[in-house]
């Protein structure tokens, strides 16, 4: 489903005054630009599609402005926007629609849902929310997208999984699922580099 005139960001009438739109434009979106490229740079993996990304996502912002209650979630407001974004440029030029689908993951994994999530490796550890080496970031980029942007907004953007899941349109369970996935996939990849950087393994 394509981020069009999506209901919740569908103007009803105007809520604030063009003085107002710029001044919440400017106190409540523009402190988040850097990890909104930071966003868009992991998902798109190239420096000028993530600033077209990021200034779409600026645009989409003025225009529903009216949409946004002031004073709410800023942040995860314009993650989702950008979240939504990205999904239907990525189809529109892989022509591939179901390569992108945030919900097709949760048939495939559903099963770990009720997996002991405590046993998975904690990869809140500085190793990812710092980015050190080339490895970790070659191995985050090397996840599937879906996987990729659940480490990106739980594990180095600090969302909870309420927040993750209003981003993803998603269930907190098909949230955890996915999180539980990717911290594993993630970690496999990480072995090696990790255990040459002196970590020892979580059981």
């Amino acid at each position: 489903m394509e981020f069009e005139e999506e209901e919740e960001f569908v103007e009803s009438k105007p809520r604030y005054s063009e003085t107002e739109k710029y001044r919440i434009f400017d106190k409540e979106f523009m402190p988040h630009i850097d990890s909104m490229y930071n966003f868009a740079f992991r998902l798109t993996n190239d420096e000028d599609d993530a600033n077209d990304l990021v200034q779409d996502t600026y645009m989409k912002a003025f225009r529903f402005i009216n949409s946004f209650q002031e004073g709410t979630n800023a942040k995860a407001w314009l993650f989702r926007i950008l979240k939504n974004s990205f999904i239907n440029d990525y189809r529109k030029k892989s022509k591939e629609p179901s390569k992108v689908d945030y919900q097709e993951v949760e048939t495939v994994y559903n099963s770990t849902e009720d997996a002991e999530f405590e046993s998975t490796s904690d990869l809140r550890i500085e190793a990812v929310q710092d980015m050190i080496g080339d490895e970790v970031a070659m191995a985050l980029n090397g996840l599937p997208v879906d996987f990729r942007t659940v480490i990106i907004l739980c594990d180095i953007e600090g969302f909870t999984y309420e927040e993750m899941a209003k981003i993803l349109d998603i269930p907190i369970g098909t949230v955890r699922s996915r999180l539980h996935r990717a911290r594993n996939l993630l970690k496999e990849k990480l072995r090696s580099y990790a255990k040459s950087m002196g970590y020892k393994e979580l059981r």
